[in-house]
């Protein structure tokens, strides 16, 4: 290696000479600086942007929000944990089969032979006596009956004349009646078969041609016939104590919509829009009316309602569960064991007949809480920044699960101060299932009518068959203009 020559010893001229040399030499190190700065912070964000990707792909219905019905063909793994019991049914289950009846509604006699096989000698009639009997069970070949209704005139001697009127609802010359309207609306959003199929069925059924579009029409009849009653079930969701909510995409027209769902144990109501947020709240007018619990996943615009939020746990089990796969960090594990013993605890309180947990039980789980909070906060501390960029800077999924854990503690661990506060938004999530259903089958909803159309006689169907009414037979009433009220 060539040494560096005494500079004391250079004069004028040679001084400059050496820095016309080196001047270039020092701006290529310079720009191979600069460069090797960037892509370090080009591979670093590169890096990141891996394990986003990688995270989103990793996640299903176990381990986040997505819908089960988005885990497509991959093995999932069940949250449920093992009972240890045998499979199927249980030593001590009653067993339930089909059972002889003792009144049957038709009788087959089989006759004997008139003559011994043996001597060829005539049976004796008188001695005959019942062997043995077999019933079968099943269905009538049924076809369509034409019901002619007819009225009549006469004119009195003074000549007035006196007509005779047809019963309400018998306005046409020739029309369809209450069964098979309710029949084909209970196919179609009741049982969620597709409305060409579901006027196929009843023509092979009952002997009765039928066109997709005469239950299509019959559907917009029952929605306008159970409107008064889904206001009804709105007015009750206002003031109920606790609700749930919930919301999931919906394809109208060839475009995005959105499906809101307000629940209780014993109401359901859907709501087409093509807003998903505070906007759709507002036109629905449920929500913004309510001040008893509320019951939700967190979801930024419900935090504007003036209401008490409870959160769902379920959807933070799932959360923490992604958290333990993307990283490998147990206190996510613990914390979801923790919370889910909570639960446990809330469920032997209340077959006790307790209110809440007892004030030990509450302040244990509130301290193991905190500590894993602690615990996870520093191993996952806040990303800051590297560069003059301006806007928020980026943060893990861990990080952002934990501020929101440390934010809306008091909404997660409501469930153990009051047990008539659920664990989960179970009840808004169930009701998205049904109509989840009719997308899957049908792809969407040609008209934004046919999906209020839905929303209406779904709110009032899945309502009525919470309540312990068969849906079918709500149906007929519904078309013979006795709709009965929800409770």
């Amino acid at each position: 290696m060539q040494e560096l020559p005494d500079l004391s010893k250079l004069s004028h001229e040679q001084k400059d000479a050496l820095i016309l040399f080196l001047f270039p030499l020092i701006e290529k190190v310079q720009r191979l600086t600069e460069y090797t700065e960037k892509l370090e912070a080009k591979v670093t964000e590169l890096t990141a942007k891996v394990a986003d990707l990688e995270a989103r792909l990793s996640k299903n219905s176990q381990n986040s929000s997505k819908p089960p019905s988005s885990d497509g063909l991959r093995k999932t793994q069940s949250l449920r944990k093992p009972s240890g019991k045998n499979p199927g049914g249980q030593a001590g289950h009653p067993g339930k089969t089909l059972k002889r009846v003792t009144h049957a509604d038709k009788f087959v006699d089989h006759a004997l032979p008139e003559k011994c096989n043996e001597c060829g000698h005539c049976l004796d009639t008188a001695a005959i006596e019942m062997h043995e009997s077999r019933q079968v069970f099943d269905i009538p070949i049924v076809r369509y009956e034409v019901t002619e209704h007819r009225t009549y005139q006469v004119r009195c001697s003074c000549g007035q004349i006196h007509q005779s009127a047809f019963p309400e609802g018998i306005t046409e010359t020739v029309q369809y009646g209450p069964n098979v309207k309710a029949l084909g609306v209970d196919l179609v959003h009741g049982e969620f078969v597709a409305l060409l199929r579901s006027a196929k069925l009843i023509g092979r059924l009952y002997g009765l041609p039928l066109s997709a579009a005469t239950v299509l029409g019959w559907i917009g009849e029952a929605s306008m016939l159970v409107k008064p009653h889904v206001e009804t079930v709105k007015e009750k969701l206002m003031v109920a104590l606790l609700a749930h909510a919930d919301e999931s995409g919906f394809r109208v027209a060839s475009a995005l919509h959105w499906l809101h769902i307000v629940a209780t144990e014993k109401l359901t109501w859907y709501g087409v829009h093509a807003k998903r947020g505070f906007e759709a709240i507002e036109d629905h007018g449920i929500l913004t009316h309510r001040t008893g619990a509320l019951v939700h996943d967190c979801w930024s615009p419900y935090w504007r309602l003036n209401c008490m939020h409870i959160l769902c746990n379920g959807h933070l089990v799932r959360e923490l569960n992604f958290v333990q796969e993307s990283t490998q960090q147990d206190w996510s594990l613990r914390m979801s064991q923790l919370l889910l013993r909570a639960n446990k605890q809330c469920e032997k309180a209340r077959q006790a007949g307790q209110t809440q947990l007892h004030s030990w039980q509450i302040r244990r789980i509130n301290r193991a809480y905190w500590a894993l909070i602690a615990q996870a906060s520093g191993l996952n501390p806040a990303v800051k920044r590297k560069d003059k960029k301006r806007g928020r800077i980026k943060q893990s999924f861990a990080f952002n699960l934990l501020k929101r854990m440390r934010e809306h503690a008091n909404e997660i661990l409501h469930f153990t101060k009051d047990l008539n506060i659920p664990f989960t938004n179970n009840w808004a999530e169930r009701a998205v299932r049904m109509p989840k259903v009719k997308l899957k089958i049908s792809g969407c909803f040609r008209t934004l009518r046919g999906a209020q159309d839905f929303c209406n006689i779904r709110s009032y169907l899945d309502t009525m068959q919470k309540q312990g009414h068969n849906i079918f037979e709500v149906l007929r009433a519904t078309f013979n203009g006795y709709a009965p009220s929800p409770a």
